[in-house]
């Protein structure tokens, strides 16, 4: 079964086909549909319905707002064409993929603990692997009811490797699906790449990561990016990893295996819980990543190319922090939010 779908007020068309989302669809053809962490929770995809009929995945997903409901406005992540449809958005050149998103089968050929609750599955597919540092892929796992977002912690690779490293969430039914019932050599379904905030080289600016909990895979594999297209012969790194308490810490072991560790790239681990850190004898950096940030580069701020990616109130923190209070332009600022 396919759709096709008429974007209201210009010439633009494409096709929906199966259970693709109106948003899936539309990223798999070419356009540039705004969205961020397509599952529900940002707000980025809304589109108004001017005709056609939808099935719609989460009515009470919290990317619309009261108004938005009352107004009839809709979630492109969280619709399914039922019939041909007519939908007004406003579409942006920015999102259109750089690479087209496809499914693919992978099996689980490997299984890494980073901490106590983060742990990196290894799956492989038949086909190059083809993403940019920074994005991430929905994985479908058997038995949980709708794919989950994760990103990818390693580098595009003709071997068909997707790495994604997880949490376990306390209830989370997706991540202790995956922690306690996938196996090696189990298969599950991976569509990707998808994400806006992938690494960037179209200038000579230093580069800061800051991640907290699994925000880790994509700052690495942004970490990665730099260091294989030789970005930092020429530029300096900060990679700032956030965690509540030491045993929390993770990702240096990564970035030592990095050209240029110790002298363009620099680690600076944070704990933000100082009982935690009192407990563990920890004489590190304490505080939350978004009050130590301004620390670490002072007035050198707007200097930089900066990544984050972490829990909600983390990446919240950032943006407000250098949107509002340091003004940094828009175009130097890259996260996906999750929910």
């Amino acid at each position: 079964m396919s759709h096709a779908i008429h974007i209201d007020g210009c010439s633009a068309s494409f096709t929906q086909r199966g259970q693709d989302t109106l948003l899936r669809a539309a990223l798999r053809n070419g356009v540039g549909f705004p969205y961020e962490c397509s599952s529900g929770g940002c707000g980025s995809c809304k589109f108004d319905l001017v005709a056609g009929e939808v099935m719609v995945l989460w009515p009470e997903a919290p990317g619309l707002t009261e108004r938005d409901r009352r107004k009839g406005r809709q979630l492109a992540c969280q619709c399914v064409p039922t019939s041909d449809l007519t939908i007004r958005v406003r579409s942006d050149p920015e999102c259109v993929p750089r690479i087209m998103p496809r499914r693919l089968r992978a099996r689980l050929i490997g299984v890494v603990d980073i901490t106590h609750d983060l742990r990196e599955f290894r799956f492989a597919g038949k086909e190059p692997a083809d993403f940019l540092p920074g994005q991430y892929a929905s994985i479908a796992i058997e038995g949980v009811n709708a794919p989950r977002s994760y990103s990818m912690s390693n580098l595009a690779n003709p071997q068909g490797e997707w790495h994604f490293q997880i949490r376990r969430v306390p209830r989370g039914r997706a991540s202790n699906m995956l922690f306690d019932n996938v196996r090696l050599n189990d298969e599950v379904e991976i569509d990707g790449p998808y994400g806006l905030a992938y690494l960037r080289n179209d200038n000579e600016r230093d580069i800061v990561c800051v991640a907290g909990g699994s925000g880790l895979a994509p700052m690495v594999s942004i970490a990665r990016g730099a260091a294989a297209a030789g970005l930092l012969a020429t530029r300096r790194l900060h990679f700032i990893y956030g965690g509540r308490a030491p045993r929390d810490l993770c990702g240096e072991a990564q970035l030592r295996a990095l050209p240029g560790y110790g002298d363009t790239i620099s680690y600076h681990p944070v704990v933000s819980d100082a009982r935690s850190a009192e407990e563990a004898g920890w004489t590190g950096n304490v505080g939350f990543v978004h009050e130590w940030l301004p620390r670490l580069l002072g007035d050198r701020m707007a200097e930089q190319e900066i990544y984050f990616a972490g829990p909600p109130p983390m990446t919240q923190a950032i943006q407000e922090m250098l949107m509002v209070r340091y003004r940094i332009p828009f175009q130097q600022i890259h996260f996906d939010r999750y929910f």
